[in-house]
């Protein structure tokens, strides 16, 4: 097959490696900067495997900012490009979607076309009224930061909104270049699909605020939360995953796509969608002031990014705790060796560690790390087990 992916985020370039093991994969992306590295097998984001497999696999995989020379003879489109909940509509913004469907109905018209992107429950089947086809599928992504081509070769499921041939095809094109062959396929209907990608991270985000609250409770009470955690967690309905207490649910997914779930209830009673978006919020507000109580001169942030192996900060929960203490007109300052600015939203970057604990009073981490284990009485953190 030849596979025209267009979006060179994690979405889009752990598939993009995935299928170029056994197809012709061309890539497209806006930036020349990223086009350029995959060309030269550089990875661009942090993913250990994406990077293996670029510097030492066989791929044919190429990449360009030609939309046109990458679709005109692909057997299927894959879009991975950005959509970013905006507040003032209360929909994701999918503006980047349509104009690629658009284009790509002129250069290919007898394309499949396959949405990777996360958008609103309703919208494949939209766009396959807005241009009279039934060629557009949508197949939701269910992958971590920083191991997102793991996750594609060792998938929990793979799931296609399109119940037909090109559906299944699709399907066993992904599970043709994973690792794992014996995974689930299931083919749905496009809006089917579109829900499960909302309400598997809606639930993914209130388990975290469950765990969360738990340590709130605890922390007020001065109790261990560990203790309590560990006891619930035995129960083999409850299980000991993702029970790592942190300062919220952030990064790529988990924010945009609980508040888009609970705009898709505009017109359905509800209470729980609606309390895990508070959670999140009232965590951060509630760590705040117990970070502010203790009078701090200077407050450090170890780290912007939300996961130890991710080079992403993008609605990070630490930054939810710096501007609340920030408002409070507390000195902050920043140690994120991915940031090449001097300063972050008018704080101060500093880029030699030592110089960052000695002019620190406290310490915030979202997770732990060696690197500050010489300053462990400055430290703040909820991280119990050490693990994202």
């Amino acid at each position: 097959m030849k596979v025209a992916v267009v979006g060179l985020g994690y979405v889009g370039l752990s598939n993009a490696v995935l299928l170029a093991q056994q197809n012709q994969i061309v890539a497209v992306d806006i930036s020349q900067d990223r086009v350029d590295a995959v060309n030269q097998r550089r990875c661009p984001i942090a993913d250990a495997d994406l990077d293996h497999y670029l510097q030492n696999r066989h791929l044919d995989l190429s990449a360009t900012t030609d939309l046109v020379w990458a679709s005109r003879d692909a057997d299927y489109i894959v879009i991975a490009t950005p959509t970013n909940y905006d507040s003032v509509t209360n929909y994701f913004d999918t503006s980047s979607v349509e104009e690629v469907i658009a284009r790509v109905r002129e250069i290919n018209p007898n394309a499949v076309i396959v949405i990777k992107s996360t958008i609103p429950v309703g919208f494949t089947q939209s766009m396959c009224l807005l241009f009279s086809t039934d060629n557009i599928l949508f197949s939701p992504e269910f992958l971590r930061e920083g191991h997102a081509l793991h996750d594609n070769l060792h998938p929990s499921r793979i799931v296609v909104g399109g119940k037909s041939r090109r559906g299944l095809e699709f399907a066993e094109l992904l599970r043709q270049g994973a690792i794992d062959k014996d995974v689930e396929i299931l083919l749905t209907n496009s809006s089917e699909a579109e829900a499960i990608k909302l309400f598997a991270n809606t639930y993914l985000a209130m388990r975290v605020a469950f765990f969360n609250e738990l340590d709130s409770y605890a922390l007020h009470r001065g109790l261990e939360s560990r203790q309590i955690i560990e006891g619930i967690c035995l129960d083999p309905r409850v299980g000991s995953h993702y029970n790592n207490p942190s300062f919220g649910y952030g990064g790529y997914c988990l924010p945009k796509d609980t508040k888009q779930l609970l705009a898709n209830y505009s017109e359905v009673p509800q209470n729980m969608i609606t309390a895990i978006v508070d959670a999140n919020r009232t965590r951060k507000d509630f760590l705040a002031d117990h970070i502010i109580a203790r009078n701090p001169k200077t407050v450090g942030i170890y780290r912007l990014v939300m996961k130890a192996s991710s080079d992403n900060f993008r609605q990070s929960a630490i930054q939810g705790i710096m501007k609340r203490i920030k408002a409070k007109g507390i000195e902050l300052v920043i140690f994120e060796p991915s940031l090449r600015e001097e300063e972050f939203f008018g704080s101060l970057v500093i880029r030699d560690l030592d110089e960052f604990k000695s002019r620190s009073s406290i310490i915030i981490a979202n997770r732990r790390s060696d690197n500050l284990r010489d300053v462990e009485g400055k430290v703040f953190t909820r991280d119990l087990y050490g693990v994202d």
